[in-house]
């Protein structure tokens, strides 16, 4: 007799193991689930055998090829779209001439198909379905047969309402090829729902044989871990899966274990798989070829692939960790864990009960995740970047993952407070930022919701009302597919550190605190959000010596929320504007560089045309200003501040400059002949606005577009900075181009340099050994100075597994030629 091994399933609840892979080609101790099924077919002296296929097929024949190296004849029949259980065997009929058996290719068993086969020709049964008695037959279809064994009637997956029987349908089916005449060629049909339903209906000779024995249906994660313990108890039998060294303890070939390792089975090695010093593993477990143990490991109960390393001290315990996965030293995986193929588990990393990680992900070092990791890359123990909340919209950030991040910030205020929340007019922050509203009042917090503003806008009416905190979702500008939360204190700036990380706490403990009832938060919409801003804008800048000036520039507004406010702004002024896409348009609200480069280009050739006196871009979130000269030539970012710097002296002789630690010596000569002083921050935006906000600050800067005009604001604003540089310029009656005459120069170089995570505080701790001597201070990073006019910064990246070199010196080259090498010195460092 011919068999027909159904191996078309993708398995989608076996999901992240068939991530990759057919479900038939799932491992189970020593070999893929169908290997077990041809084994069976052959004791049952069956070698000829049809499998049909659907799902990436050509892992399966490329596994078992013709099945020469079986002893057997394996034909295939592919379906180009699937076909149903009926459907698929049809697809083989040209193989089928005699009466033959159907067997899943992704289930475990051991029944006697010989006995089946015999009750089959006895009854001369045209259909013979095999059942299996079982606890709980809510997940199978149940079938009644009388007392001959004839099927009387079949139950699709009953609930218990409906169970009348514990006997299912296996899926092993004896067939006389007759019946495939009731297929129609090419239309999918089921066996269970469509062909044996019709041929009871037309009383042919359909039964049910009830077999002995042990069958487990490999359908779901909880059934594949049962039936390897099965199979490793010897509750099924198998072919053995490799040599006994007693124990229970089964290896193949090449098996190293340490005289110190304990194992107590049943445990199977595969090939070359090292166990290390002090491991300790009990079964049941799999461990399969070229894997590696570390010290101390601990193991339990658990199924591990092949070629994978288990670090020194890692545990895991009740799990399943794929193929070519790395779990490093001390790291955790709990019960129910899956780790999908390829991934990384950093170092101390703690994988909670169930938790699934999808393939090819990493988990930092020290994570604690609790929650499933199906598409972002990574799992980590913090969630604030440099630019807030970051993620993939509808992958890493999620309207759920949304919601409890505002219930989480809630969590850390008082009951009664009030946040401020906007966003970009994109749909994605729209989406976010309504499930971020909808967390905040169940932790007893009042939302006010400002809509579409620009960020400035926001920090400020959060910091002159009641608010005593914000929020912005943006679309990042660097990508359209990601989305920043960002969050402000009660004076618009970011939140501190420790306000971060008690958010990080309350979000990874999912410690909410619930109002109840009365206390739930109110949601409202902000009232005369742009006319506070603009009151308060007017009063801060000189109006009538901007007015007095009668500017001509050009603005480009990006089609932001800008348009919408600094058009008011200017007009109250009396500068005559040339604007540039200034309508709101979402879609606009992330342009990649190059689109960037081509406007910047636009508004240069527009302003050096029409004689302007200035040119101004504006960022989409408001903050960062670009600027074109009155030459119609463009002024990079450190320039432009240098020219802003000494443009605020002159306004305010002896007054305090702050810029972070990577931007040029030029800053405290310009402050020297101002009479002024510079005061060094860390390259971090909150570090940058909590010193903007120091008495006697008149400016600070970041060197990339970033302004800050503290006796207005002490946040980052690209539109009081747009006003301010009018202010200058009128009231000291220059132009742009001139006083960029008048800077000094500087020659500035930036290298980046990959480091691993693990590695980084090593580099630092060497870097400072080894140049404590020459470091200056360490506000952020290791600052050498080499000479007056020469020195290196290195700075560890907070979100990315890379350093940054800065260096300055007397020439672009010897910039150059200092950064070059502080890389080659990082990179030695790592080895």
């Amino acid at each position: 007799m011919k068999a027909v091994v159904m191996a078309g399933g993708e398995g989608s609840r076996l999901r992240p193991l068939t991530i990759g892979r057919p479900k038939p080609m799932v491992p189970m101790v020593s070999k893929p689930v169908m290997g077990h099924i041809l084994d069976l077919l052959k004791r049952n002296g069956i070698t000829e055998v049809v499998v049909t296929l659907h799902f990436m097929p050509e892992a399966i024949q490329g596994y078992f090829g013709n099945g020469g190296s079986l002893g057997m004849e394996i034909y295939y029949a592919v379906e180009e779209t699937p076909l149903g259980t009926a459907g698929s065997v049809k697809n083989a009929q040209k193989y089928l001439d005699e009466p033959f058996i159907i067997i899943s290719g992704d289930a475990v068993t051991d029944l006697d198909l010989r006995q089946i086969i015999a009750f089959h020709e006895e009854k001369k049964a045209e259909a013979t379905l095999t059942l299996y008695r079982v606890p709980n037959p809510l997940e199978y279809g149940v079938i009644i047969t009388d007392a001959d064994g004839h099927i009387t009637q079949f139950l699709e997956k009953p609930s218990w309402g409906e169970v009348i029987s514990d006997t299912v349908n296996t899926g092993i089916y004896v067939i006389d090829p007759a019946v495939l005449d009731m297929i129609e060629e090419g239309v999918p049909t089921d066996w269970s729902k469509d062909v044996f339903p019709a041929m009871l209906e037309e009383g042919r000779a359909l039964y049910g044989y009830v077999a002995e024995g042990n069958w487990t249906d490999v359908g779901d994660i909880v059934e594949y871990m049962r039936a390897t313990g099965d199979v490793l108890h010897h509750r099924i039998e198998t072919e053995e899966p490799g040599q006994h060294i007693g124990g229970d303890v089964w290896v193949g070939p090449g098996v190293e274990i340490a005289p110190d390792a304990q194992l107590y089975g049943p445990i199977f090695l595969g090939s070359e798989v090292q166990v290390k010093g002090g491991v300790i593993i009990h079964g049941p477990t799999v461990i399969r070829d070229y894997t590696i143990i570390d010290n101390r490991a601990h193991i339990d109960r658990s199924i591990i692939w092949r070629n994978t390393y288990v670090g020194e001290g890692a545990e895991i315990r009740g799990a399943i960790v794929g193929r070519q996965c790395t779990v490093k030293s001390r790291a955790v995986l709990f019960e129910g864990v899956v780790l999908g193929d390829n991934s990384i588990v950093g170092e101390g990393a703690v994988i909670h009960a169930n938790v699934k990680i999808w393939p090819e992900k990493e988990i930092e070092p020290g994570a604690t995740v609790k929650t499933s990791i199906i598409w972002g890359a990574r799992g980590r123990r913090v969630l604030f970047g440099r630019f807030g909340v970051t993620g993939v919209v509808n992958v890493d950030l999620t309207p759920e993952f949304a919601a409890k991040m505002g219930a989480a910030f809630g969590a850390t205020l008082r009951k009664g407070n009030t946040v401020t929340i906007n966003r970009d007019p994109h749909r994605s922050p729209r989406m976010i930022k309504r499930a971020v509203i909808s967390g905040l009042p169940s932790a007893g917090v009042h939302a006010q919701d400002l809509r579409s503003m620009p960020i400035p806008v926001a920090r400020y009416y959060t910091k002159v009302t009641d608010a005593v905190g914000g929020v912005h979702v943006r679309l990042s500008p660097f990508d359209r597919r990601v989305v920043d939360i960002r969050f402000f204190d009660g004076q618009g700036r970011n939140l501190s550190k420790n306000a971060e990380r008690s958010i990080e706490r309350v979000f990874f403990r999912e410690d909410f605190r619930r109002a109840y009832l009365d206390e739930i938060g109110t949601i409202d919409y902000a009232p005369r959000v742009v006319e506070t801003y603009v009151e308060g804008f007017l009063k801060a800048v000189d109006v009538e010596a901007i007015r007095q000036a009668k500017f001509r520039i050009v603005v480009d507004y990006a089609y932001a929320p800008t348009a919408d406010v600094l058009p008011q702004i200017l007009t109250a002024l009396d500068v005559e504007v040339v604007p540039l896409a200034a309508h709101v348009e979402g879609e606009k609200m992330s342009v990649s560089h190059q689109e960037f480069e081509k406007e910047l280009r636009e508004l240069t050739l527009i302003t050096g045309v029409l004689k302007a006196q200035l040119g101004v871009r504006l960022d989409v979130g408001g903050e960062k200003m670009f600027l074109v000269s009155g030459r119609g030539e463009f002024v990079p970012e450190m320039v432009a501040a240098a020219a802003m710097m000494s443009l605020a002296l002159q306004a305010h002789p002896g007054g305090i400059i702050v810029v972070p630690v990577h931007m040029p010596n030029i800053f405290e000569k310009i402050a020297a002949e101002r009479g002024g002083q510079v005061l060094r921050c860390k390259m971090d935006t909150h570090d940058l606005m909590n010193m903007a906000a120091r008495e006697g600050v008149i400016m600070a800067t970041d060197g990339m577009g970033n302004y800050s005009y503290p006796p207005f604001q002490p946040a980052i604003d690209g539109l009081i900075a747009t006003a301010k540089l009018l202010e200058f310029l009128a009231t000291q009656n220059t132009s742009l181009a001139e006083v960029l005459d008048r800077l000094p120069p500087f020659h500035l170089s930036h290298r980046e340099v990959a480091c691993p995570w693990e590695a980084k505080g090593m580099v630092m701790r060497l870097l400072n050994q080894q140049y404590k001597d020459r470091r200056a201070d360490l506000i952020d990073g290791i600052k050498i100075m080499l000479g007056e006019d020469a020195w290196v910064l290195v700075l560890p990246d907070p979100d990315y597994p890379k350093f940054h070199v800065y260096t300055e010196a007397k020439t672009d080259s010897e910039a150059d030629d200092l950064a070059d090498r502080y890389v080659r010195i990082v990179r030695g460092l790592q080895e």
